[in-house]
């Protein structure tokens, strides 16, 4: 049985779905503490402007020291309205945001009051998406290793995308450039449910590289 430890990440980035996609089982770590300048509170767009980071403003800020299970939202900021007005403005001409537009739209109109409920609806709403079939466990005890795992994603979670991520279609790519492992919201309003199959073509060149 191939599994992966992984941290609760709010719409994950391309490689991070990679990893996922040659599982059959993730276990999510409920216990690890929260670690500021990483994946575990942010996604990163391609905007019009260039790299867009969303940020999900968190009580006490960034510098706490408490389980995932246990870091709370700051809902005071209106960052839900915030977000998706991002999404719709960078993606409203992409391919497929209107195909997606329906089902995602709810994310940022229920509210939340902890992080790991935001990230755990986002990675379920995806993994609805990309028809995956792998199943979840949660896990509430930390563990700094665990033996057998296909991959420890908690490990390494800041963007430092490799060099040579294959390219995709990306609305604003004349005016900024390719940006590489983007949220997987990026290639997936441009790949639609062609996804998957983008995913797999590319794979190894991604693990690898």
């Amino acid at each position: 049985m191939a599994f992966a430890i992984a941290s609760y990440i709010p719409f994950p980035c391309i490689s991070y779905w990679v990893a996922l996609s040659r599982l059959t089982e993730l276990k999510l770590d409920n216990a690890e503490h929260f670690e500021k300048m990483s994946y575990r509170n942010k996604y990163y767009l391609a905007a019009a402007n260039g790299l867009l980071t969303l940020s999900i403003p968190l009580q006490h800020g960034r510098e706490q020291r408490t389980a995932m299970k246990e870091v709370h939202i700051d809902n005071k900021a209106r960052w839900q309205t915030q977000h998706w007005r991002s999404i719709v403005s960078a993606y409203r001409r992409t391919p497929y945001f209107e195909y997606y537009e329906p089902s995602l739209q709810p994310l940022f109109t229920q509210p939340y009051d902890l992080l790991a409920d935001f990230n755990m609806a986002s990675m379920l709403w995806l993994k609805d998406q990309l028809a995956l079939n792998f199943t979840i466990h949660t896990v509430d005890e930390y563990s700094p290793e665990y033996p057998g795992a296909l991959y420890d994603l908690r490990k390494g979670l800041k963007r430092k995308p490799a060099p040579g991520f294959p390219e995709y279609y990306q609305p604003f790519r004349d005016r900024i450039g390719f940006l590489p492992d983007l949220s997987i919201l990026d290639l997936l309003f441009a790949e639609g449910p062609n996804t998957m199959h983008w995913i797999k073509t590319n794979r190894e060149n991604i693990i690898n590289g």
